[in-house]
């Protein structure tokens, strides 16, 4: 039996339900990253992964705004989203592309990933990037679920 990626889907305003996700394929230097503290395995062929597992994901002003509201700002939510962005789990394994981790490290995971060649993000400063991605931000699903996939050098022990 495969484990169950149960998950907060927003499909509109005051509209969440609990649903199940595929588990994601991490590609490259993504880890895969779950709360469950039961030992798990999962081998994929054609990818480098790391295999995490979400513990925490807190609920902020801005997954509110989104369910209650259906926007903030420019950001409208126009198909179906995963909310929960204020993330921690566990690395349940590990891909060869990845460095610096092991089996059971705890992780925190920053929300926003910056393109990686503006020199915002070249001077350490991503956070300033005009193309950074932030999980539950459309069109971005967050981490309100069992299982993501994320890049690596965006999670900390």
């Amino acid at each position: 039996m495969s484990p169950d990626n149960l998950s907060a889907v927003m499909h509109g305003v005051n509209d969440l339900r609990l649903e199940q996700r595929k588990i994601p394929v991490p590609a490259g230097n993504q880890l895969l990253i779950s709360g469950d503290q039961s030992s798990f395995s999962i081998v994929w062929l054609t990818h480098n992964i790391n295999l995490h597992r979400i513990h925490t994901v807190g609920i902020c002003g801005s997954d509110v705004h989104f369910l209650t509201r259906g926007a903030i700002g420019k950001y409208v939510v126009e198909k179906p989203m995963v909310l929960g962005h204020e993330t921690s789990g566990t690395v349940a394994g590990m891909g060869n592309l990845v460095k610096g981790f092991q089996v059971g490290d705890r992780v925190a995971i920053e929300p926003g990933v910056g393109c990686r060649f503006c020199m915002h993000c070249k001077s350490g400063r991503y956070n300033l990037c005009p193309d950074t991605k932030f999980f539950a931000t459309p069109p971005t699903d967050g981490s309100l679920t069992r299982y993501v996939a994320y890049d690596a050098d965006f999670c900390f022990k």
